[in-house]
């Protein structure tokens, strides 16, 4: 048997590594948002037609989530996710190549459906493989996988993308996505399929009060943040009137506030989880209020891209974490609902935002966030008032 202190070691390793390939999913999903006047300018469209890009990829997870996670509900895990690091590289291939629009759609509609498993199994994988004691703190670590995303991905992907090119930057997206999948082969053990759950879960999920609360204020506040955040790149090019290299800076802003969400998740989300909840949607909440007023200075902007990114990290974290305690027996279920149901409303905020655009004009977006984000604090505060004291598992 290997001592103690190995074992914690190989588990800290396959945490850190399921954390680098949200890094990448995470990257690939949102890197469209960082490059969306490239592409457009590449392909000789608008943006607000390339920005349909972000929305169908986001529908196609949130429709293919729960069914896609039934069928590979009893497949080993490991296998699972190479499967879908092969689909992930040959979406990226594709997307290199791409000769037209259409076709770079066609590859995102399979990066997407890769995408679809892989936030269906991933948070509970990380949990069953994290050192004893510490699931919590390897759930926040794979949330740091994400934020980094922001911090590294988005930045770094719109300067290979200005640099060089867009595709580019798809392709350095594609070989970091082999050597992630290298390592998830050489670390993960075998893992046969465990509380994944089954059609008959549906129904008993959606009886629980609290997740059913939770999954529509996901909804909400997901589309708040993304009916501005789809569409920042621009707002900030022609509302701002900032140069490329300064919307570059505050992309990294954003992002790195998403770590420092994560360090005050792991220090104060345990003393007061709703509360934690509440103050992270005030937080979006008047972020996105303050967008159009701060837009003309540069640097209230980077404090702004700051806290807004503290306060949808914050967000996202809480509502992780509370599904995986309401629902511990059904764990990938819920899980592939909560991931379907989040991106119905990145679809969906992209769709608004689109229309905000269009309609009433890219300088609005964040206002109308701000009515969708108050809206969902409001609903959170009078569900979790009713049903506060309905027992959560901790997780173990």
């Amino acid at each position: 048997m290997l001592p103690s202190k190995i074992v914690e070691r190989m588990a800290f390793y396959r945490v850190i590594t399921l954390a680098c390939a949200a890094f990448i999913f995470n990257t690939t999903e949102f890197i469209p948002v960082a490059l969306l006047s490239d592409i457009a300018a590449g392909f000789e469209m608008p943006v607000s037609q390339v920005g349909w890009m972000i929305t169908i990829y986001a529908w196609i997870v949130s429709l293919m989530s729960l069914p896609f996670m039934l069928m590979t509900a009893k497949q080993e895990r490991r296998r699972l996710l190479i499967k879908l690091f092969l689909l992930f590289i040959a979406g990226h291939i594709l997307s290199v190549i791409a000769w037209n629009y259409w076709v770079l759609l066609i590859a995102r509609v399979g990066v997407a459906l890769s995408h679809a498993i892989f936030w269906s199994i991933t948070a509970s994988l990380t949990v069953r493989v994290a050192p004893k004691g510490k699931q919590t703190q390897a759930i926040g670590l794979l949330a740091m996988g994400s934020a980094l995303a922001m911090v590294l991905g988005l930045p770094l992907g719109r300067i290979i993308g200005q640099a060089l090119s867009w595709r580019a930057t798809f392709a350095v997206i594609g070989i970091i996505a082999v050597i992630v999948m290298l390592l998830l082969a050489r670390l993960l053990p075998h893992l046969p399929s465990k509380n994944a759950g089954s059609l008959t879960s549906v129904p008993m999920l959606f009886k629980r009060p609290l997740l059913v609360g939770l999954y529509i204020l996901t909804i909400i506040v997901v589309s708040a943040h993304f009916t501005a955040y789809s569409y920042i790149e621009p707002f900030m090019n022609n509302i701002g009137q900032m140069n490329p290299g300064m919307a570059t800076a505050i992309l990294l802003v954003f992002g790195l506030s998403g770590i420092v969400a994560s360090l005050l998740f792991n220090r104060f989300h345990r003393f007061g989880p709703a509360k934690f909840l509440v103050a992270a949607m005030g937080t979006l909440v008047g972020s996105l209020l303050f967008l159009l007023p701060l837009s003309d200075n540069g640097y209230f902007m980077f404090l702004l891209a700051f806290v807004w990114g503290i306060g949808i990290s914050g967000v996202g974290l809480s509502l992780q974490i509370r599904v995986l305690q309401l629902a511990p027996d059904a764990t990938d279920v819920a899980m592939a609902m909560y991931s379907g149901i989040y991106n119905i409303g990145i679809g969906g905020g992209a769709l608004l935002g689109n229309q905000v655009m269009q309609h009433l004009g890219l300088s609005n977006i964040g206002f109308v966030g701000a009515f969708l984000a108050l809206s969902g604090m409001i609903l959170f505060i009078k569900v979790h008032l009713k049903y506060r004291y309905l027992p959560i598992k901790a997780l173990k």
